[in-house]
């Protein structure tokens, strides 16, 4: 499961992330690390994590507010948290602020993949299966959605930009996951992004009287369930 599998490591202890980050990338993982609470929620509300690693002691801002605030953004990112806090109230109250789960340090390594293995699994979508948010259902494999009573058959780029919204809904996607998910190579660009939105809402949002696709400006865009 390392293969393209994103963690996001929160640790202000350089030495227990080293030893994190040389183990899961020997193994596969793409992995990423800050070491303070603030940057630590921006690097997760911008980026694309499939885990968050997440120590609770951190500087700036600690690792429940953290994880809170990520709750509140609408991000499901699974998060693991890291903590010398031991009690049963601490761990429940890392449960309260959304936790997925919880390891006392000291840890082994190998557990901590283990966990994080079974936090990835549990969280994959089924990727065959139709997505539905409001009135509007979609056939990834097909590549087709519908509202109402219509059928819209979408291109590639179309079908890629509708699905991540979908899957995130109603969480804003940054223009950035939506160019990486189109050209993970990383050739893509902001003008063709924006023909592509502008296309899909055309398919999805002109015939009806409710705009499902919204536009967060300076950031990316949304979907926004319909009445149904």
């Amino acid at each position: 499961m390392g293969p393209n599998t994103r963690v996001l490591i929160v640790e202000d202890q350089h030495d227990i992330a080293a030893n994190i980050w040389d183990f899961l990338e020997r193994r596969g993982y793409e992995v990423d690390h800050v070491a303070d609470g603030a940057t630590g929620l921006a690097h997760a509300l911008r980026g694309r994590f499939d885990v968050i690693v997440l120590d609770l002691g951190l500087p700036r801002l600690d690792g429940l507010d953290l994880c809170r605030r990520l709750r509140e953004a609408g991000r499901g990112t699974p998060v693991l948290m890291l903590t010398a806090r031991d009690t049963l109230d601490d761990k429940l109250r890392g449960y309260a602020e959304g936790a997925d789960d919880y390891m006392v340090k000291p840890f082994e390594l190998r557990e901590l993949e283990a966990r994080i293995r079974a936090l990835r699994r549990r969280h994959l979508p089924d990727a065959e299966a139709p997505l539905l948010v409001g009135s509007l259902r979609f056939d990834p494999r097909a590549m087709v959605a519908m509202r109402g009573d219509r059928n819209i058959p979408l291109t590639r780029s179309q079908s890629l930009i509708l699905e991540l919204l979908m899957r995130r809904a109603p969480a804003v996607v940054t223009r950035e996951m939506l160019l990486d998910r189109i050209h993970p190579q990383g050739n893509g660009d902001s003008s063709a992004l924006h023909n592509h939105v502008y296309e899909l809402r055309a398919l999805i949002d002109k015939p009806f009287e409710h705009a499902m696709i919204q536009t967060v400006h300076g950031i990316g865009y949304r979907l926004v369930a319909d009445a149904g």
